[in-house]
C-alpha cells in the first residue's frame, strides 16, 4: 500500500508537471486512474445481444472504458431489468440513473418538446434525420433537454412499420376503427385524425401482450422492436419500412447531466466523441433491421407490404393538419423546432 511519504512524493511530481513519471515504483497515470475509477449504469428496455440497441450500448461502454484506460466502466441492464421503461427518463433527470438508450417521445409527458422525436411524416429518410443534430431543430432540442437535466450522447434514428392482426394498414383510410398503438402523442394524433382507435402510453416491450390479449389490433414500432418483441407470431399483415416510411423515431443514448457534469473534462470529451462514433453503427444496423423485419414477418406467414412516396404523402397530409399543427401550437419553442425541421430535406 502507498504510505504517506510516497503519496506526498506523487503529489509533488504531479505539481511539477511530470505526468508520465514513475516514483517509488508507482506509475502516476495508473495511480490517478485507479483513484478516479467508477462504474456507470446504462439501462434500456431491449433484449440482450440480438437487438442492435443493446449492442450499441455495450460497444459504447467498451470504447469509453478503453479510451479512459478503465477510469470509466459500465454495467448494461437490458430488458428494463434495472428499472421499468417509463421510469428511466425521470431517473436520468434526478441523477438516479447514469445513462439510458431511450425513445425520445417517451419523455413527452415530462418535456413536451421531446414529442418531436416521433412526428409522423416529418422525417422520411435516414439522411434527413441525420441532419437534425447540427440544424437549428437539433440545437433547440439539445438546449431544452439540457435544461431538463439530460445530455444527448448519440443521435440514432430508426424507421418503423405496422403489424396487424386484421387487415393491412397502408393508406390512412385503412386505420379507421382499428385499435392501434402509434408510439408517440403526435403519431397518435395523426392516427386519431385518420379514424383510428388509439391506445396510448404502451412502451414497445409491452406491445406483445396487448396484441395477444386483443387490446390492440395493430402496432407501429421500429423494425428492431417488431423483431425483438416477436410480433410476427401474433399478426397476419406487416407494412414494412424497407422502401419508404412515415414512422421515424429519434432514439438516442442519453446521459444524466448531473452525472455528466461531475466527470472530469477529458472524460466528458471522450463520452461525447464515442457517442458520435456510435451514430454510424446505429444507422447501419437500423437500415439492416428494416430489411430483416420484412424477411422475418414473411417467414412467419405474414403478408408483407411496402410503401411508395405517394402513400407517404397521403399520411403526411393527415399529419400536417393534426399532429404538426397541434405540436406547433403548444409553445414558441415547439413552433421554432417545426419551422426548422420542415426546411430539412
Amino acid at each position: 500500500m502507498t504510505d504517506s511519504k510516497e503519496i506526498s512524493q506523487l503529489r509533488r511530481t504531479l505539481l511539477l508537471g511530470a505526468a508520465g513519471a514513475s516514483v517509488a515504483g508507482y506509475d502516476i497515470n495508473a495511480w490517478a486512474q485507479t483513484a478516479a475509477s467508477q462504474t456507470l449504469k446504462i439501462s434500456h428496455q431491449f433484449p440482450s445481444g440480438t437487438d442492435f440497441r443493446d449492442r450499441l450500448c455495450k460497444k459504447f461502454a467498451d470504447e469509453v472504458s478503453k479510451k479512459t484506460n478503465g477510469a470509466l466502466k459500465f454495467d448494461v441492464y437490458p430488458q428494463s431489468s434495472l428499472m421499468k421503461t417509463n421510469a428511466q427518463f425521470s431517473a436520468l433527470r434526478k441523477g438516479a440513473l447514469d445513462l439510458s438508450f431511450y425513445p425520445m417521445p417517451y419523455a413527452g409527458g415530462e418535456v413536451v418538446e421531446a414529442n418531436i422525436g416521433l412526428m409522423p411524416g416529418l422525417v422520411t429518410s435516414y439522411d434527413q434525420g441525420a441532419k437534425w443534430k447540427n440544424a437549428e431543430v437539433g440545437k433547440i432540442l439539445n438546449k431544452v433537454m439540457e435544461s431538463k437535466g439530460i445530455i444527448i450522447v448519440s443521435w440514432v434514428w430508426q424507421a418503423g412499420g405496422v403489424a396487424t392482426r386484421s387487415g393491412p394498414i397502408i393508406v390512412p383510410d385503412d386505420v379507421k376503427g382499428v385499435k392501434v398503438r402509434g408510439g408517440s402523442r403526435e403519431f397518435d394524433a395523426m392516427l386519431k385524425a385518420a379514424g383510428g382507435s388509439v391506445m396510448t402510453s404502451i412502451p414497445s416491450n409491452e406491445i406483445y401482450q396487448a396484441v395477444q390479449t386483443g387490446s390492440l389490433d395493430a402496432a407501429y414500432t421500429s423494425s428492431a422492436s417488431l423483431m425483438s418483441f416477436k410480433l410476427a407470431e401474433l399478426t397476419k399483415n406487416f407494412t414494412s419500412a424497407k422502401n419508404k416510411s412515415y414512422w421515424y423515431m429519434l432514439e438516442p443514448l442519453m446521459m444524466s447531466k448531473i452525472v455528466f457534469d461531475a466527470l472530469p473534462a477529458k472524460q466528458r470529451e471522450i463520452i461525447m466523441a464515442v457517442g458520435t462514433d456510435m451514430e454510424k453503427f446505429g444507422t447501419e444496423q437500423a437500415k439492416l433491421d428494416d430489411i430483416d423485419a420484412s424477411i422475418a414477418f414473411a417467414k412467419a406467414g405474414n403478408k408483407v407490404y411496402e410503401l411508395d412516396a405517394s402513400v407517404v404523402e397521403k399520411w403526411k397530409a393527415v399529419a400536417k393538419v393534426s399532429a404538426w399543427k397541434e405540436f406547433a401550437e403548444r409553445n414558441e419553442t415547439c413552433a421554432a423546432m417545426m419551422r426548422s425541421a420542415e426546411k430539412i430535406s
